[in-house]
């Protein structure tokens, strides 16, 4: 097993009170709007209807899914809160040096701009809530950036694998969980091109690009490395990756490959299900 695999023990569920939960939410929703505003970052605001000349990278994902005993009106509201969110995003220009930051561009997700409950899922399992699905687009933004040469200052990986693969076409783990507003996801543009996001909600998929001022001369792969079902000294499955970019010219030459992340999750499901639809 490769050595980045020994600091996964906290992954055993911690059971904590309702007060304990209540304070650590006020402090870590205190240090990010402190963060936002204490100039460390320079963050990107502004939006153009135009739109740059270069495409980087695309990818598109599915609005909807066969989620075994999941009420389809969890995704039809999903709907409605990620045609908000694209409205606070596309068009969005990221110049030089400026940093995105997903919660800090939408905003607080509430019913008076609009938001309707959705699917949240939370320690485990899912749940409605407020705003719930935007989740999604923050994975289609986080998987878009891995393809660029753009910089992921934070993500944050899921902690539960809730539903078995279904039809899967990127590697697991490859998306950002988000809250509000302290598990964000910030890319900083270290190049020197200005980059665009291009977003839309439409009829079947959520489409995302990421457009740029200039050619970019590479192209990325993600692959993941080392990836197992484990099963838990205290009961219960967990699964483990590591995801790594591949490199290279637009030619196809290979120039390198780099190490991006880990990802440890509990498991919702036993992994020898056979492969009858996402549970």
């Amino acid at each position: 097993m490769d050595r980045r695999y020994t600091a996964y023990d906290s992954l055993r569920p911690v059971n904590r009170g309702r007060l304990r939960l209540m304070a650590g939410k006020a402090y870590y929703t205190a240090s990010r709007y402190i963060l936002w505003h204490s100039g460390k970052f320079r963050f990107a605001r502004a939006r153009s209807a135009g739109r740059l000349p270069y495409e980087c990278f695309s990818h598109e994902t599915p609005l909807k899914r066969e989620l075994r005993d999941v009420d389809i009106q969890y995704q039809i509201n999903k709907i409605i809160n990620l045609k908000l969110a694209v409205s606070r995003m596309d068009g969005l220009v990221l110049k030089p040096g400026e940093t995105f930051s997903y919660w800090k561009l939408i905003g607080k997700p509430n019913k008076r701009k609009g938001y309707v409950p959705g699917m949240v899922l939370f320690c485990g399992t899912y749940h409605m809530g407020m705003g719930g699905g935007l989740c999604q687009l923050s994975n289609l933004l986080y998987w878009l950036s891995l393809h660029t040469p753009l910089t992921v200052v934070e993500r944050y990986r899921h902690s539960y694998d809730v539903f078995p693969d279904s039809n899967r076409t990127q590697p697991f783990g490859s998306g950002a969980t988000c809250f509000y507003p302290y598990r964000d996801l910030m890319i900083r543009n270290d190049t020197d091109l200005d980059f665009q996001l291009d977003l839309k909600v439409g009829e079947t998929y959520l489409e995302g690009k990421w457009l740029t001022s200039g050619p970019v001369p590479f192209r990325y792969e993600i692959i993941e490395k080392n990836h197992l079902f484990k099963t838990e000294y205290w009961g219960g499955f967990s699964r483990h990756n590591e995801i790594y970019r591949k490199r290279f010219l637009r030619d196809g030459e290979y120039l390198d490959e780099e190490y991006v992340t880990e990802n440890h999750a509990l498991m919702m499901y036993s992994p020898f299900l056979s492969d009858g639809g996402e549970g």
